[in-house]
This record gives C-alpha cells, structure tokens and sequence, in this order.
C-alpha cells in the first residue's frame, strides 16, 4: 500500500504531480494537514504536537494523534512510523524541504532509513524531490524538473555511474568534501544512476 505523508515547509502544488489515488493512505504530520488541505486532500489522520497547527482547526472527522511536545521523534518521523505499521510499503513526503535547516536533514535521512528497511520513498516540495540509494542502480524518468544532481553522505562513494544524461559519468569517484555531480541534465526519456560501493541523494531541482 502506498502512503503520502504531507509535511510541513512551502510546497507549489501546481509542479507537485505525485498525488493519491483510491486506497491510498493520506496522512498530516502537524502543518502538513496545511499542505494536505491547499492541495485538496484530506487525511485520514493528523500526528502532530500542534506546535505549528492548533488543534482547533482540524476539521471534523480526521483522526487525531496528539503528540507530546517534548519528545525523541519529529511528527515526521512518527507519521512515518504510523503509516508503516498501517500497511505501508511505499512512502511518498510531500514538503518537508524548505524552513528550518535541522528539520531538511531529518528529512532526508528518513529516505536513507527506509531504503535500508527496504522501503521505496520520494520526498518532495514541487521544486525539488529527492531519493535515495545505496550500492545500487536506479532509472530516472524525464520529468518536469530541469536538473539532477548526486550528493553523496560518505566520504566516497565509487562506482559513481551516469548515462542519459548531459554529462554522463563512469567508474567515478565522488568525495562528500568536493561534491562535483550537480546540475546534470537529462538527454533523453531516462537518466540510469549507478553505485558500486556508496550513498547518493539523487535530486531533481528546478528554478521557479
């Protein structure tokens, strides 16, 4: 079962083309019920501390999971939890990448964490959306987004491999320290990503 967690943090929900179908699981992580709510969906259920949307406001009908304040989790983190334990095995974030810097990076190592529990995961805000991936391959659609770019989390990833795209690699290396893959563009209908041995981000990007 698919899952769409919307966050908090600026979405454009025009450029946002990942958007739930019947049977699948919506749910808010505190200001993300906002993001939810300007995109026309309506989750089953709310996680959050109300520290960025009161309780007051939450339409009837949704499910309520009050958080504490004071806790070792972000929302985000326990609606991940939350939809997994419902039966989820592809998770889809929306927002999540604008704001508060500490809250980005939560983020995105949710990605790298579900990859290793196996887990399909996409985060996105309409201007950027983000995977990850580990000592793998993965194909990348042409999309909407301009550019595409590899970051890598360890302090080299090798292997580093990239065709369909404007500046193709092979056999690379990419050190964290010197992060030379970025603003890649796709030159035909896929990009083909390779790790041999490594962490990548793998981010679309546009202007807007």
């Amino acid at each position: 079962m698919r899952a769409f967690i919307y966050v908090g943090g600026r979405i454009y929900p025009d450029a946002i083309h990942e958007r739930p179908k019947e049977g699948d699981l919506i749910l808010a992580a505190d200001s993300g019920l906002r993001n939810a709510l300007e995109m026309g969906e309506t989750p089953s259920l709310f996680i959050g501390d109300c520290d960025s949307f009161p309780e007051s406001r939450i339409p009837a009908g949704i499910e309520k999971m009050l958080l504490k304040p004071e806790k070792d989790s972000t929302d985000t983190q326990v609606a991940v939890e939350v939809a997994l334990s419902r039966g989820a095995d592809d998770l889809i974030l929306i927002g999540g990448l604008d704001g508060r810097l500490d809250h980005t990076f939560s983020n995105l190592y949710i990605l790298e964490d579900l990859y290793e529990r196996h887990i399909p995961a996409v985060i996105t805000n309409g201007q950027n959306r983000v995977r990850y991936l580990r000592d793998s391959s993965v194909l990348i659609p042409k999309s909407a987004y301009t550019y595409l770019s590899l970051l890598t989390l360890d302090p080299v990833a090798k292997g580093v491999e990239i065709t369909g795209c404007k500046y193709p690699l092979k056999n690379a290396k990419i050190k964290r320290s010197i992060q030379f893959a970025v603003s890649n563009e796709l030159t035909g209908n896929c990009a083909l990503i390779s790790v041999r041995k490594g962490s990548l981000f793998i981010m679309e990007c546009r202007d807007l």
